[in-house]
């Protein structure tokens, strides 16, 4: 076998299937486009319309090919201890949909396998489903001898996507590996749980939908879904046991060995934290490329895990300082040329790990706080396992990290306590989320899902036309589809073309309405339910009893064109605010979600601080100066891959097909962009920037109008100062120079009552100080009566004359609050060891107010009901200590 690179073997790949007519696809986003998953972790994701026949390839294309980046955390833990699990790996694919079967599938398999990667036929193993002959025969007509064949059952070669739907037998194709890697048994075969057979190609046969009573009913277009993990087929075709020693792999372990001073194989246990910091920090880098921002929820949570896992695997090995931007670096060197986004986002993540990476740093020191207080508590020689737990899942402590702190102690760990807690952890997140991509083929459906693949997507007109002639496809009425609605009642309509924008892009839906002779709907919203079917929520017109808008029928669907109006200005004006933001903060800021709406914008950013107000200032006026340069607006169609070559940012975190639209402000801004906007940005009038603030960690947000909007909002602010001004008598622009003026002398009346206060408190504490008399024990004693005071300021009072006492003595002081009696006795605590029971006077004297308390020793307090018994409680606590 010739050596080859991974980059080497991803070319050759989709170079392969090109020539057999697939249609190189580039990967998706880590952020699936479907709800139902939390992140991409298979090749076919993307692909599920075509799968469904929902969309169709056009010719000459059989299938298509890609190299996928996935991302699968559902055991974390077994991460790294195995040269075969990684959190971030790339999947090479190829997909049918309906065009071509097993027969090709299996003689292009065996084709790549033997001829372009050149591996030894002899070293090829093949497993079928039981009943599979058909596959079989295949391998054999391949050349494939029968020993080379075995059959296995329903876990490993039949797929399915849940109880019901699509499933079919698969096939895998293993490498042996030899015998040294074997278990020696002389039945090892592929399916062992040794290491001699290394499973590096599955190809599924999705053929059936699987039928309630268990039955499989042929699907009328057989599929192809097949799927090689690049890390096995690099270890196999590099001679090397585990992917972590694969080129790029090894390359990143290297930045470790750099960074730590440590050598790769010399000791398991830096082995292991070697392999997570780089696997992590890969995954890391490609989540936050894509738009996942770190968080305390869904996928931004499994992006601060990995993270944190690493930073703390590097805590184990000396690294005490941020380092994970060093594999950063490394990562765009190895991969950026495949995967331009990890380029272009690379100043953002490195801003965004590093302030991870700090923010950490704080938890590690308050997780070390909490063990110390756990171990101090702790009755025995086991720290339990929920505590365990929690130190690993609050403050990311991996449970090797908490064992090694605590056998410095002499402490052990209950790590069946903390086993068990890790597997409800683990039942929660199987619950939550779907543990595999494929598992979302049983999410589709329902009857917006049926309409589309009944009469396809809708042709939007919207972007030249504010009203349109349309046919009525469908009518979906309380989630069931209609013939028509009546006057008065609700639903949503789906037209062959429509003028109305669907809510996407964080614009919001059009409104307007749809009308024929006899009836009128309103539009009361539109949105997307499928992508690329638009429906439209209406309400019929009950002034018009006897009209009806049913399927075939011919409308007129018209927008609010006003509203539109307004919608496009603030649209545009986010794209303007977005460059000033990157030309005043840096090329770090990228958008983050927004809200286009008609009389208002919201704009969400990267950024880690909030903005001051001469960056607002600025922000602002760079917006509206190019505002008032009257630039022209312009948008065209292109496709992804030339619209990248040309610059066009993409916005962070979105989904893009094959076709992108981009928004060309006159060269300054272009951006992808499917929204509606102005031909010239003269006509958003001028924009004004309402407020800042954080929407969360690294996310800032501004909130803007514009036209009419803004000069509303101007208005107010005028009125406001007006009403100011007069209430001070000065004129407009003089406000804040008088209120200036009358906030010092405000700090200077204050500042001065605040010394009154000072000298009459001296003076109470010069003279209570001086009533001071010597108790029984030999120590001074305060006993005297204050005006209004709480038991606070009381307490208060005591810390002040303790301090002043010519020696350490003791005080009885009585006040009140609001009418009611308060009682203090306190003493140093040499007056208490000559006798002094704050305790004991309270409890002695306290009925006289008709109340009670207690305390200690050293003080004590009591609150009651007659305040005119204050006299006569002092006097008793005199008889009792003088």
């Amino acid at each position: 076998m010739k050596y080859m690179t991974s980059a080497e073997i991803r070319e050759k790949y989709l170079s392969f299937f090109e020539e057999k007519g697939c249609k190189r696809w580039p990967s998706s986003s880590l952020i699936p486009d479907d709800p139902s998953l939390l992140l991409t972790s298979a090749g076919m994701v993307q692909f599920k319309p075509y799968f469904l026949q929902q969309k169709h390839l056009e010719a000459p294309y059989i299938g298509t090919t890609t190299v996928q980046k996935c991302v699968r955390t559902n055991d974390i833990e077994i991460i790294g201890t195995t040269g075969r699990h990684q959190s971030f790996f790339e999947m090479l694919g190829n997909f049918s949909f309906g065009e071509y079967f097993k027969e090709e599938m299996c003689a292009w398999a065996y084709e790549f396998s033997t001829e372009v990667l050149g591996l030894p036929a002899e070293r090829l193993y093949f497993t079928v489903f039981l009943d599979d002959d058909e596959t079989i025969e295949i391998w054999k007509k391949l050349g494939v001898p029968d020993d080379h064949i075995s059959r296995l059952g329903e876990d490993d070669n039949f797929w399915r996507a849940g109880p019901t739907g699509p499933c079919g037998p698969c096939s895998e194709i293993y490498f042996d590996q030899g015998e040294e890697f074997g278990c020696g048994s002389p039945d090892c075969a592929p399916g062992c749980d040794c290491d001699r057979f290394l499973e590096y190609w599955n190809c599924v046969f999705t053929q059936y939908d699987g039928q309630e009573d268990g039955t499989l009913k042929p699907l009328p277009k057989k599929n192809i879904d097949t799927g090689m993990g690049l890390e096995r087929m690099a270890a196999i075709m590099q001679g090397v046991q585990s992917n972590y020693e694969t080129d790029v792999l090894r390359s990143l372990v290297g930045v470790g060995e750099k960074l730590t001073g440590t050598v790769y194989g010399d000791d398991p246990a830096a082995d292991l934290s070697l392999r997570i910091m780089a696997d992590h920090s890969r995954a890391v880098a490609f989540m936050i490329a894509d738009g996942i921002l770190p968080s305390n929820e869904g996928r931004g949570y499994v992006l601060r895990r990995l993270l944190r896992r690493a930073v703390m695997k590097g805590h184990l090995l000396g690294l005490d300082k941020p380092f994970l931007n060093e594999y950063v670096d490394e990562i765009v060197s190895l991969m950026g040329h495949v995967y331009p986004e990890i380029v272009e986002n690379r100043q953002l993540m490195g801003r965004i790990i590093l302030s991870e990476e700090e923010r950490f740093g704080a938890n590690l020191r308050q997780g070390r706080a909490f063990l110390d207080d756990a171990l101090a508590e702790l009755e025995g020689t086991v720290l339990p396992g929920d505590q365990a737990f929690t130190l690993h899942d609050t403050y990311g402590f991996p449970v090797e990290v908490t064992r090694e702190l605590c056998e410095e102690r002499g402490i052990q760990v209950d790590m069946d306590g903390f086993g068990v807690c890790m597997e409800e952890q683990r039942n929660r997140a199987r619950a939550a989320n779907t543990k595999d991509a494929e598992a979302a083929w049983s999410t589709y459906g329902g009857v917006m899902a049926e309409i589309l693949e009944a009469v396809g997507p809708t042709e939007f007109v919207g972007y030249a036309k504010n009203e349109s002639d349309a046919r009525v496809l469908a009518i979906v009425k309380d989630g069931q589809q209609v013939d028509a609605l009546a006057a008065g009642e609700e639903g949503r309509v789906v037209l062959d073309v429509t003028p109305f924008y669907a809510e996407k892009g964080g614009q919001i839906g059009d409104v307007g309405a749809l009308a024929k002779d006899d009836a009128v709907a309103a539009v009361l919203d539109t949105k997307e339910p499928e992508k690329g079917l638009i429906a439209h929520a209406v309400k019929m017109m009950e002034d018009m009893p006897e009209g009806r808008i049913q399927v075939g029928d011919t409308v007129r669907a018209a927008i609010d064109a006003p509203r539109r109006e307004r919608i496009r200005r603030n649209h545009t004006a986010t794209h303007i605010l977005h460059w000033a933001l990157r030309e005043v903060l840096g090329d770090h800021v990228k958008q983050a979600g927004s809200l286009v709406a008609e009389n208002r914008l919201r704009f969400d950013f990267t950024h880690f601080e909030a903005m001051t107000a001469e960056q607002i200032a600025e922000v602002e006026r760079l917006a509206n100066q190019k505002i008032m340069e009257n630039h022209a607006v312009r948008a065209y169609e292109t496709s992804l891959a030339s619209a990248r070559e040309a610059g066009v940012m993409a916005l962070f975190g979105e989904k893009y097909g094959e076709f992108v639209r981009v928004l060309d402000i006159e060269g300054f801004s272009q951006e992808l962009c499917g929204g509606t906007h102005v031909s010239a940005t003269s006509e958003i009038g001028f924009v004004k920037v309402t407020s800042e603030s954080s929407v969360g960690a690294n996310l800032r947000r501004i909130e803007a109008v514009t036209s009419f909007d803004a000069l509303a909002y101007m208005n107010r602010v005028e009125a406001e100062l007006k009403e100011t001004a007069e209430e001070l008598r000065v004129p407009i622009f003089d406000v804040s120079e008088r209120v200036a003026a009358n906030a010092k002398q405000v700090k200077e009346l204050q500042a001065k009552m605040k010394r009154n206060r000072q000298g009459l408190a001296d003076d109470a504490y010069s003279s209570l100080l001086e009533s001071a008399v010597q108790a029984k024990g030999g120590f001074p004693v305060v006993i005297g009566r204050l005006g209004e005071a709480d038991a606070g300021q009381m307490r208060n009072m005591w810390d002040v004359m303790r301090a002043r006492m010519s020696a350490p003595g003791a005080v009885v002081l009585a006040g009140e609050k609001d009418g009611s009696p308060i009682l203090l006795a306190a003493g140093a605590p040499e007056a208490v060891e000559a006798g002094f029971d704050a305790g004991a006077v309270i409890k002695a004297i306290s009925s006289n107010i008709k109340g009670g308390g207690g305390g200690k020793a050293a003080m004590a307090q009591a609150g009651g009901k007659d305040a005119s018994g204050i006299d006569a409680a002092l006097d008793a606590a005199r008889e009792m200590l003088l």
